[in-house]
């Protein structure tokens, strides 16, 4: 190759790449069989003869964003995110150390071109604490109709929650403004969340609406233990959902399992303080989905007020259906209602009870659950007399009094267990 003709074909990769740089940062561009990669900061030259696909950065910081924890950045992330959805091939949104003043952001597709984004989020997002900047039933940050996304980097979503936590009334009125969840996923497809922390959400830390395949690991929740109805996981209306190697603590359901799910998987999640995991609360409103194919593995309620329930409301306006779900190898220590299933849930001061519950309870199997438990009853399955429970299996449950006295009890209504293998407390006579 002759000196003039290198120096030109340099001179030409340069210059796309400045190009690239201001608008959009294409990381690989392949000009005659050279690669040029600019990946994370890093250029490289690759000589390859193959052309790989493009791979697009998307720096928030590129689009005006401070990162000093005072300036609403807001619209730089938007941009960021809109620019992104645009682009096409596999695409990477930014957000490096640094803490970002952020309010009501929604990271809505579909972004149609793009093959896969992942959001590397390194920093520190901190919620605007004025509730006049979000929308009724709002989330804080909101990602909806994607295809193929990964939050993942290690950063830290912060709710900062305390200072809205006293304008939430739902414990007391049926009627009460949700407040915003920290981070929301809708009609995601094929989604991926790793070593995320949520802090301090004003309502749910995250909650999932209407998603298929959706991977969640390494995510540490923390708020409070009197913190009013943030959930750390909340799902709905999704299926192929699977959680593992989590760490919990909240002031409501470490994670909560609503109406329409199917395929739920948890696996490896330590919980506490907050109030176990759940199924429910289901049966309040009209035309709520059944859920099946629920299970629980391998986790560890620690001073929870549940362990594994099943809720239920009484006077449900519809009928429908829980059946086929799975706990087992479950450590309780020190747990009030280890396990219970309650279909005469009411949160509220008092409710005014019409009717049993027209949810229809069947093959539950609890398996290998043992640990103490704080409170004399340990077992506690009160089904609907309208629909009693039909094959509930207990299959060796130890469960002692955390306080070292006499044995723990069963308490059981409306439901004929079977029981299998050791039995501590003894079951319902």
């Amino acid at each position: 190759m002759s000196r003039p003709f290198f120096h030109g074909k340099l001179l030409l990769v340069l210059s796309i790449y400045y190009f690239n740089g201001v608008f959009g940062r294409e990381a690989v561009s392949v000009v005659k069989g050279i690669e040029f990669e600019a990946q994370k900061g890093r250029h490289v030259l690759h000589h390859k003869g193959r052309k790989r696909s493009a791979l697009f950065d998307f720096d928030v910081m590129s689009f005006g964003a401070r990162a000093d924890g005072r300036t609403d950045d807001t619209r730089a992330f938007r941009t960021a995110w809109k620019k992104a959805c645009e682009s096409s091939g596999s695409v990477n949104l930014l957000i490096p150390k640094g803490t970002y003043l952020i309010g009501h952001i929604e990271f809505t597709g579909p972004c149609n071109n793009v093959s896969s984004l992942t959001v590397h989020l390194k920093g520190y997002l901190k919620a605007t604490t004025d509730l006049s900047k979000y929308g009724f039933s709002a989330g804080w940050v909101e990602f909806g109709w994607v295809e193929g996304l990964t939050l993942t980097g290690g950063g830290t979503l912060d709710g900062q929650g305390a200072k809205a936590w006293p304008y939430n009334d739902c414990p007391t009125d049926s009627n009460c403004k949700l407040l915003p969840t920290n981070v929301k996923f809708m009609a995601m497809n094929k989604t991926v969340v790793r070593g995320i922390t949520s802090l301090n959400s004003k309502f749910f830390h995250i909650a999932l609406v209407e998603c298929k395949n959706f991977k969640g690991s390494k995510i540490k929740i923390s708020a409070p233990s009197n913190s009013p109805n943030t959930d750390g996981i909340h799902i709905e209306r999704s299926s192929s959902v699977y959680f593992s190697g989590s760490h919990i603590g909240t002031g409501d359901d470490c994670i909560s399992v609503g109406q329409g799910n199917s395929q739920v998987t948890i696996t490896g999640v330590t919980c506490g303080p907050g109030h176990g995991i759940s199924v429910g609360s289901l049966g309040r409103y009209r035309n709520e989905g059944d859920v099946s194919g629920l299970l629980v593995r391998d986790c560890t309620m620690t001073g929870t007020t549940n362990g594994i329930r099943i809720k239920t409301w009484e006077n449900s306006p519809g009928s429908s259906a829980v059946t086929n779900m799975t706990f087992e190898n479950i450590v309780m220590n020190n747990v009030t209602n280890p396990i219970i299933i309650d279909q005469t849930y009411c949160p509220f001061t008092s409710c005014t009870s019409m009717a049993p519950s027209r949810v229809k309870i069947s093959d539950i199997y609890f398996k290998n659950i043992r640990g103490t438990s704080s409170s004399k009853v340990a077992v506690a399955l009160e089904c609907s007399k309208g629909m009693p429970c039909q094959n509930i299996y207990l299959e060796n449950v130890h469960l002692d009094l955390s306080s070292g006295e006499k044995h723990a009890t069963s308490t059981c209504k409306n439901v004929r267990a079977k029981y299998i293998g050791t039995q501590l407390p003894p079951p319902c006579s």
